[in-house]
């Protein structure tokens, strides 16, 4: 599966609800888990005064273990008790309706009674514990500006930083850890030396820039991409990823995203956009009079802890965060983040603050909205400080998150983004180029500017480590000439979607007449043996190979049947599995006939592998669901763990060869979470057994039958839906986040779609569409005409397609359930739709047996057209 982007590390969108590190009994907070709180019972935080332990007594006849600064014995547990470590225990504490586990361990020595600090220092604050084999990449990491720590992303989408006394510690850690370098995502080999690379030899050796030049990523996963080399990551707020403003206009009612004059000038740091302040910092920098302090032009940060929490302050576990550092209140309301207007003005007329903004500004509306009712108190104008007020052209957070988006993924911010990318990461972020560029920051902000392991001045060094953790740390720099600008896009039409006897690119047609009620289309050109598969009512599918080098031609559609005579025909898209053409072996494309027969065939009854080998199928009267081998049928792994029969799966999104999770659905009102993996071909158990397959968590909640599931594992998540409803998220941890409450007449959902977007598309009977953000709120409804049979979305999220009892496949857009196009209406039902890879093809299967391609590329029309928003 692929890494996320840095939420997960890498989440375009982060949930409401997110773990926290911090200290016990003080609630300050850690990102790294060596160092421990010095405030001992002194301190006086909201964490130790409600701290559920505080109430606990020692049990006679056991051993007790505390942790007290007052006793210098550790196994002199009477008399003055602050603190019980209880091994296990799991705390669950609430702020204003806010609810949080937290988990904490306690490590003995070998006599099981004296605590063994030298370990508690690594693991005392960790919430889990994981298998090597769930490791997906290792990054080399900084911690005080010092190259002292790891990064790990594991399968399920979590990542875990852990500091380190020395970089030789690092190295030996790292060559203890299984090879898979930085993950599959960058291009780059699984190997511990690339996990020990610098961020400079990591962007030179990955494909990435290639791909954003071509425009095959997005600005948002690219700048993603930059500062997760860089050093930046979720799991330290003094490193948090930076990302740019990109428009000036917060003032106007309508925004048009088609002019110039609404963007920002990319070329230029916060601090030189005002021609007054950037003179001001460039005198300071030219009368600047100090041996051992170097001159600077801003002696604040774009990206400091501070900043982070106050742009966040609203969402937990960033509240209690921000707590911690304002000694339990909440600061003076004038300097709270309550305005985004406000927060522009104040960049770029306030001589202390030249910030830049954080990507939860693309993807997270709720930090925008003051769900939890904190008191944030009154201005001095006397207005209250509630929710953050946004621009006019923007009436939703929502709304506010998508245009933000939108712009900057713009033409114009596209033919400028790599000079920001120069001032933040690149040539222009020290050295004389910076004096120039009027870049340069306080000396201790850049890495390499003092080596704390070699300083033997204790009160010097905690200064140091002060100023570093308080004022900003600035990114590694990760090239020392210009960073080549992105490709232009051709200038097309808008009218991409306009009607064309070009829409059927060809027709298939198999003789068997049973409705083709599930498509995957695994295209890529590195898979060995590119195909679209498709599986019928009667359960015989077909492995129809798919010809990437195929172009349009101007004549009319093509047909083709399940005759010899068609597999021989030039210029095809698709050609039809040899076995169905020659008619032998046909044994070898039949699933056997083992399903309950009550149940009916759905998209959702079936799921394949990205390389085209497996197919996980669910159904079977016996409350299995079984893994085959897709090129003979034959069954590889029965599993077994439901009560009743399985009704849905739906596999994560992954890459070839590569591990995935399969979630399962069933009469049992379950929903389990299995790991499949590609190495040993079959669904793991316990120690990674496939003997005994077991699901790595059983999420629960629902009161009827399953009918849906969906998962993405880059995001975590997991959305199902029950036939009496609700539908439910979950992590794939096993957390229920939330239930999506749709209005009253959608009953029943039907199908499932989950986008990289962070929002959840669902069907229900009738032919109601509802659209939730991920913390589930729902942001779109719409009663379709007709009963919805298919549904997918773009790899961008953008567009939705539908297929329809009437045999009518449709284009929408999803930000607004805005119609785009129809395509000429089809002799049956929709039965199931796929996209290949290039996002150029759109395959459908009918109820009539028959395959239908349809031209369509969203490329072309994602990058050209620019809407005017109100």
């Amino acid at each position: 599966m692929d890494l996320p982007r840095p939420s997960s590390l890498f989440c375009s969108s982060r949930l409401v609800a997110l773990r926290k590190e911090s200290c016990f009994p003080c609630g300050r907070t850690f990102h790294n888990f060596q160092e421990l709180c010095s405030q001992g019972t002194s301190c006086t935080s909201l964490t130790h005064r409600v701290n559920p332990l505080s109430r606990i007594k020692p049990c006679p006849g056991r051993v007790a273990l505390c942790q007290n600064s007052d006793t210098p014995n550790p196994s002199q547990v009477h008399g003055r008790i602050k603190r019980w470590g209880c091994y296990g225990l799991a705390i669950m504490s609430s702020l204003e309706g806010c609810e949080m586990a937290e988990l904490r361990f306690v490590a003995l020595a070998a006599n099981k009674r004296i605590l063994c600090f030298q370990v508690l220092a690594y693991i005392d604050f960790l919430h889990g514990k994981w298998n090597f084999s769930e490791i997906r990449a290792i990054f080399s990491r900084r911690y005080l500006l010092q190259n002292v720590a790891i990064e790990l992303f594991m399968a399920n989408r979590t990542a875990v930083m852990f500091a380190f006394p020395d970089h030789v510690t690092v190295k030996k850690v790292i060559n203890a850890l299984p090879r898979v370098g930085v993950g599959i995502k960058y291009g780059l080999q699984n190997a511990r030396r690339v996990s020990m690379a610098s961020g400079k030899q990591l962007f030179k050796l990955s494909n990435m820039t290639q791909k954003w030049q071509k425009r095959e990523i997005s600005n948002f996963d690219y700048i993603m991409y930059l500062n997760t080399i860089a050093g930046r990551t979720y799991n330290d707020l003094n490193q948090y990823p930076v990302f740019p403003w990109v428009l000036v206009n917060y003032e106007s009612d309508k925004l048009d995203l088609s002019s110039a004059n609404s963007y920002r000038d990319l070329s230029k740091p916060i601090g030189a956009l005002n021609e007054t302040r950037k003179a001001y910092f460039e005198e300071r920098y030219n009368s600047w009079e100090h041996d051992q302090i170097p001159p600077f032009h801003y002696g604040t940060h774009y990206s400091t802890s501070a900043f982070t929490l106050n742009w966040l302050l609203r969402v937990e576990p960033f509240t209690t965060m921000f707590l911690n550092l304002q000694g339990g209140k909440f600061d003076h309301p004038n300097r709270i983040f309550s305005s985004v207007s406000q927060a522009w003005k104040n960049c770029q007329r306030d001589t202390s603050d030249v910030k830049e903004l954080i990507p939860e500004f693309f993807c997270l509306p709720e930090m925008f909205t003051n769900s939890n009712k904190y008191n944030l108190g009154k201005q001095e104008d006397g207005s209250v400080v509630n929710d953050v007020d946004l621009p006019p052209w923007a009436k939703t957070p929502e709304e506010f998150v998508r245009i933000n988006k939108m712009a900057l993924e713009s033409e114009f911010v596209s033919c400028q983004i790599h000079n920001w990318i120069d001032l933040i990461f690149g040539y222009k972020q020290r050295g004389p180029e910076a004096v120039r560029a009027t870049n340069m920051f306080y000396y201790l902000t850049y890495e390499g500017s003092v080596a704390l392991e070699t300083m033997t001045d204790p009160v010097m060094k905690e200064a140091i480590e002060n100023q570093i953790r308080s004022f900003g740390q600035t990114p590694t720099q990760l090239l020392t000439e210009p960073h080549p600008p992105r490709s232009s896009v051709m200038h097309l039409s808008p009218m991409i979607f306009s009607r064309s006897s070009e829409d059927v690119c060809m027709i298939m047609k198999f003789l068997s007449n049973s409705p083709v009620t599930h498509v995957a289309a695994n295209t890529h050109p590195s898979v060995p043996a590119p195909a679209v598969t498709s599986i019928s009512c009667n359960h015989n599918y077909a492995i129809n190979r798919w010809n990437n080098n195929y172009m349009p031609q101007q004549d009319s559609a093509s047909f083709s049947s399940d005759k010899p005579e068609a597999a021989a025909q030039p210029n095809l898209p698709l050609h039809m599995d040899q076995l169905l053409v020659l008619n032998t072996g046909l044994q070898r494309r039949s699933l056997g006939d083992n399903f309950d027969q009550r149940l009916p065939v759905t998209h959702h009854s079936f799921a394949t592998t990205a390389d085209n080998r497996f197919l996980f199928a669910c159904g079977f009267w016996d409350k299995s669901f079984r893994v085959y081998f897709l090129e003979t049928s034959r069954i590889i792994q029965v599993v077994f763990g439901h009560f009743d029969v399985v009704t849905c799966l739906a596999r994560s999104e992954c890459n070839i060869s590569q591990d995935c999770y399969v979630v399962t659905g069933s009469k049992d009102c379950t929903v389990m979470v299995w790991m499949f993996s590609a190495k040993s071909q079959a669904i793991l158990g316990e120690n990674n057994s496939i003997d005994a397959p077991t699901p790595r968590t059983v999420l629960t909640g629902h009161q009827s039958e399953i009918t849906c599931v969906a998962t993405i594992a880059e995001l975590g998540l997991v959305v199902s839906g029950s036939k009496d409803g609700p539908s439910l998220v979950h992590s794939l941890t096993g957390d229920l986040l939330h239930s999506l409450e749709p209005p009253s007449t959608c009953v029943s959902p039907r199908l499932i779609t989950i986008s990289r977007e962070a929002f959840v598309v669902m069907t229900y009977d009738r032919g109601n569409v509802c659209m939730f953000s991920i913390n589930g709120k729902m942001l779109h409804f719409m009663e379709h005409k007709d009963n919805i049979l298919s549904l997918i979305l773009s790899r961008d999220g953008q567009y939705m397609i539908m297929g329809s009892n009437s045999g009518v496949v449709e284009v929408w857009r999803v930000n607004d359930f805005g119609h785009l196009y129809a395509f000429p209406p089809c002799d049956s039902s929709i039965r199931s739709l796929t996209l290949t890879h290039d996002l150029k093809f759109l395959v459908a299967g009918l109820s009539t047996g028959c395959l239908i391609v349809f031209n369509i590329d969203f490329n072309k029309w994602h990058h050209e057209f620019q809407e005017r928003y109100t």
